[in-house]
């Protein structure tokens, strides 16, 4: 069993617009967002509903929920704040701050930056100039403790009152102070519902490239979000932006399972209409199921 994580500043540990759907974790449904990109990487935004199928350890499932709208999201932003990062950091608040700029003005972000502890330097707001301020807090020392910094956001981001919740981590190595294991990390989000993680891995330098960018992958991956590694700082930017896009973009799906056996369920979102040839889909690999009368994932608060 995980223990609970605790987050406070100087201490470690068809594509018609539907009105907004509100997912509730006591529902029987599963909640799936799912990012449809072409051969360019391009979003693709008019697919109808009768083009999806989703299948939930293997069997088919009937769609109850489709909508494809740009809803406010509750999102956490992640910054590497190890000794590494000292010559990055500029480029990487500015990279940040464009994300926000391009997100939904009704998104609401908190900002952790963490090395070898991690902190929450702005709890959820709306306001650029206090998310400037909390990203303005550099230490750029220590380690990386990377999946004990994604655990914490991840309880955090329950508090959010949106109901599609995302991470945006930005680092440039491989955890080497956490407590979790990845492992440990990937339960922990695939046992709440759906929230989306997003990696940028500033990886170029970092003498473990390859278990840092399998890392991120995998927590990508497992949660329906994206992995990007750019070539250098000047990409970063771009790379917001797209992210920034690619959330505003995305359909959502919900459905009830028809097998509600405990344990780890798959989750696999295939297209079968006559012009989705060589399109990609992006989303969740799966989810927890606690069996009847039982709660699915570790309860607890995050406290600043």
């Amino acid at each position: 069993m995980l223990v609970m994580a605790t987050l406070a500043r100087g201490q470690a540990q068809g594509p018609a617009r539907q009105r907004p759907y509100v997912f509730r974790a006591q529902s029987s449904e599963v909640l799936v967002h799912v990012t449809v990109l072409n051969k360019k990487g391009q979003a693709v935004n008019n697919l109808p509903a009768a083009d999806f199928q989703v299948y939930d350890n293997g069997a088919p499932q009937h769609i109850d929920f489709f909508t494809h709208s740009d809803a406010p999201i509750s999102c956490g932003l992640l910054i590497d704040n190890s000794g590494s990062m000292r010559g990055k950091r500029a480029a990487v608040i500015e990279a940040a701050l464009n994300f926000v700029r391009a997100s939904n003005p009704r998104d609401q972000i908190f900002i952790v930056n963490f090395n070898d502890e991690y902190y929450l330097d702005q709890d959820f707001t709306s306001s650029i100039a206090k998310l400037k301020e909390g990203l303005a807090h550099i230490q750029a020392n220590g380690g990386t403790a990377l999946y004990d910094a994604i655990v914490a956001s991840l309880y955090h981001l329950k508090k959010g009152t949106r109901q599609k919740k995302v991470l945006l981590v930005i680092t440039d190595g491989a955890d080497d102070a956490s407590r979790y294991t990845l492992e440990q990390t990937v339960r922990t989000a695939q046992d709440m519902h759906g929230p989306l993680i997003y990696c940028i891995g500033l990886t170029y330098h970092d003498l473990d490239r390859g278990r840092a960018n399998r890392a991120l992958k995998r927590l990508a991956k497992a949660t329906g979000g994206m992995a990007y590694f750019p070539k250098n700082l000047k990409q970063v930017n771009a790379i917001t932006n797209a992210v920034a896009a690619a959330i505003r973009e995305q359909y959502t799906i919900a459905y009830r399972p028809s097998q509600k056996q405990p344990g780890f369920h798959s989750i696999r979102v295939k297209l079968h209409g006559k012009h989705t040839g060589g399109l990609r889909v992006y989303a969740r690999t799966g989810y927890y199921e606690s069996g009847p009368g039982g709660a699915s994932g570790e309860q607890g608060s995050v406290q600043r």
